[in-house]
């Protein structure tokens, strides 16, 4: 059986940079408040008409990640995209990316898995370049949030939390099992589906023609909502769950690990997990001051710029972990 590396990393995020003093002028908050309760200063949206959209960006992620890999483009057999955020209900974004990059007829998937999207992701890519299928993957997160969020007072608790940007990675076939992904791990729990989630537009809600006869402008349906101390509450105890099992799967423990990157959802969980395992500043990488929060585009940006800053070396114990809406959560242990 093979093993899987990561041999190429890269993300984008748009220019235009929104603080927290922006939003003040368009919702009743203010810069002390959001960072007193995410830690956020700043983000990223798109600006209208410059292009970025959620498959946009998600490929100029991977025009880098592939440079970097030093592989051709063509050497990509297989393509995993995760978003809560398609430009499109269907088709995904995966078979997008195919056309824009001009790759050979591979296969294209799609994850929704939300916050969790990218740990999903390289785990089904982990499965087939280990099992010999495919030898090169493509693995993309890329979110566009900003032109589905309430920018409004009503909506500020969600609003001011997320951010747009892409990130993605390069999955190569190895023969050094010493090296690379050593093990993934997913979890779930759906009976808490709502307490973070987007319900409309979905089919289940309503019929298509209800919507348009009604169009009524305080459906809330249409904009995510947050049951926020409940997620906290179960993130928390999920994170640690699911770091300990990746851990221990691997003969390791908590002083074992070089680099952890969780997904950037709250800089106060980051914050709580890294008091809980008692790790210092420099075995912690944490980047939602600057982007906010990007659900499947926070692990690899954050990885990528990690790597990219000389906080990841080789031979290091690497942890990525994730938890958000579904619930879904999940690690991965990658030795680098």
């Amino acid at each position: 059986m093979y093993t899987s590396k990561i041999s190429g990393l890269g993300y984008y995020v748009p220019e235009n940079v929104v603080t927290n003093n922006d939003l003040s002028k368009v919702m009743d908050t203010n810069d002390e408040w959001i960072q007193e309760r995410t830690g956020i200063k700043e983000r990223r949206h798109v600006i209208k008409g410059d292009g970025d959209t959620t498959t946009t960006m998600g490929v100029k992620a991977a025009k880098v990640a592939i440079e970097r890999s030093g592989i051709d483009k063509d050497d990509i057999d297989f393509i995993i995209f995760a978003t809560l955020s398609p430009d499109y209900y269907f088709p995904g974004p995966g078979v997008l990316v195919q056309r824009d990059l001009d790759l050979k007829t591979v296969g294209a998937l799609d994850v929704r898995n939300q916050c969790s999207g990218f740990i999903y992701a390289i785990s089904v890519a982990d499965q087939f370049i280990k099992t010999g299928m495919y030898k090169n993957i493509l693995v993309i997160g890329s979110e566009l949030h900003s032109t589905g969020l309430d920018m409004t007072t009503r909506g500020r608790s969600v609003s001011v939390i997320f951010g747009d940007g892409a990130g993605a990675a390069i999955l190569s076939r190895s023969e050094d099992n010493s090296k690379g992904i050593l093990s993934t791990h997913l979890h779930s729990e759906g009976q808490y589906a709502e307490e973070l989630a987007l319900i409309a537009p979905g089919m289940g809600k309503r019929w298509v023609t209800d919507i348009i006869q009604e169009n009524d402008p305080n459906d809330e349906s249409y904009f995510p909502y947050m049951n926020g101390q409940f997620v906290f509450k179960n993130a928390v105890v999920r994170f640690s769950e699911v770091i300990m099992e990746g851990l221990k799967t691997n003969n390791l423990d908590v002083f074992d690990i070089d680099m952890l990157i969780p997904h950037q959802a709250n800089l106060r969980i980051s914050q709580y997990i890294q008091q809980k395992f008692k790790l210092d500043d420099d075995q912690v990488f944490n980047n939602i001051m600057k982007y906010g929060n990007t659900t499947a585009a926070s692990i690899p940006i954050a990885l990528t710029e990690a790597w990219e800053q000389g906080k990841i070396k080789e031979g290091d114990t690497v942890v990525l972990a994730a938890f958000g809406s579904g619930f879904t959560w999940g690690s991965a242990i990658i030795r680098w």
